[in-house]
């Protein structure tokens, strides 16, 4: 009861603000990506050595076999013919994130995840792997200790318990960057800036708010992408600077998300309803059963028994009435209305799909 009384009240609450005049700007880097400033996906293949016996079976993992002979015939150890058959060694696929405009020496963190049956990652080192991009070339080399941050214990009897992911961490700085990625941003002649939300408003209104402090110097191509150029005389990185600190009223469509597990609603300022005539009441069928016990008089030789005694009541909730919500209500309307009904959050998620099926609820409905 104090769950659903909390949700209800942080509609409530959305509601009230919806229902004021909104002077909240947003700053352009908040609602925009900007062209070239990303980072670049790494991926590489590895061996974890020094695990205390919890690391790949080589039975069952033949590539981690292969892996481990590989490695040592490059160190100049035959293992071939041998019977190799430590648990100390696990295969593991090693991913980073090549940050923009990152320099060659600079260490970037690496998360370590195993392939094969390894039970536990804690205390093993990364050897050198290559992390390579998605054009195939080589841009960061990791190596390092494994941290994954849980904890498990087994006993004899074959019981055990674990705290987190023991098959999965981190090598905080555990890479480093051998190659840079040729962006030259300075160099660019104009440079196209995409939004997050797409949206023809709030385009129009950043191109707007750009050409006002540098006229002539920003379009709005589609809802979404805004292509700016630099004034004369000025370069990129100074131009992208001052745009991206300018402040913008960003627009939003009208929509309403539901969370029907959890019982969340969310609904947008610019969410409206036609007109329609909402009721809500819920009926109760209640059946009692109290047994009774037969007692027989004294020397009638008879035996007791239980009769069964059933009672059913049927409740009406009272109080609940139909109300009408006229034509272009606002979100604090709808919510003030459903609030007199004394509806729950769930009954709200069934009240909002019925609005929209009967057509007067204009926006989206989104179920997560």
């Amino acid at each position: 009861m104090r769950r659903t009384f909390g949700l209800f009240s942080v509609i409530l609450a959305c509601a009230a603000l919806a229902a004021q005049p909104s002077f909240a700007k947003s700053r352009i880097k908040d609602v925009v990506e900007f062209e070239g400033v990303r980072e670049n996906m790494l991926m590489g293949y590895g061996l974890v050595v020094g695990l205390n016996g919890s690391g790949d079976s080589l039975r069952n993992a033949p590539f981690t076999k292969q892996s481990l002979e590989a490695m040592l015939e490059r160190l100049g150890v035959n293992t071939r013919d041998a019977n190799l058959n430590t648990k100390n060694v696990a295969a593991v696929m090693v991913t980073a994130k090549l940050p923009p405009f990152v320099a060659a020496g600079t260490p970037i963190d690496t998360t370590i995840s195993a392939m094969g049956d390894a039970k536990s990652l804690q205390g093993g080192t990364l050897l050198v792997t290559s992390l390579m991009g998605a054009d195939g070339q080589v841009y960061a080399v990791a190596q390092g200790t494994v941290q994954t941050g849980s904890v498990s214990a087994s006993g004899a009897s074959g019981s055990s318990v674990s705290k987190g992911v023991p098959t999965a961490g981190r090598i905080a700085s555990g890479a480093i960057v051998e190659k840079e990625i040729g962006f030259q941003l300075a160099a660019m002649g104009q440079l196209r800036m995409t939004l997050r939300n797409p949206d023809f408003t709030t385009a129009r209104r950043i191109a707007d708010v750009v050409n006002a402090r540098f006229p002539g110097c920003a379009r709005a191509d589609n809802p979404t992408i805004v292509t700016v150029q630099p004034p004369v005389g000025q370069d990129m990185v100074s131009f992208v600077s001052q745009v991206e600190n300018l402040s913008v009223d960003t627009d939003e469509p009208a929509k309403v998300v539901i969370d029907e597990v959890a019982g969340v609603i969310v609904m947008g300022e610019n969410v409206r309803i036609s007109t329609v005539a909402i009721a809500q009441g819920n009926l109760t069928i209640r059946v009692q059963e109290t047994p009774a016990v037969s007692q027989p008089a004294p020397f009638s030789q008879g035996q007791t028994t239980v009769v069964p005694q059933s009672g059913v009541s049927v409740d009406e909730e009272k109080g609940k009435q139909l109300i009408t919500l006229k034509n272009g209500a606002s979100l604090a309307t709808l919510v003030a209305g459903l609030n007199t009904l004394g509806v729950t959050p769930r009954d709200m998620i069934s009240i909002l799909q019925a609005i929209k099926a009967a057509g007067a609820l204009q926006a989206d409905i989104e179920v997560m």
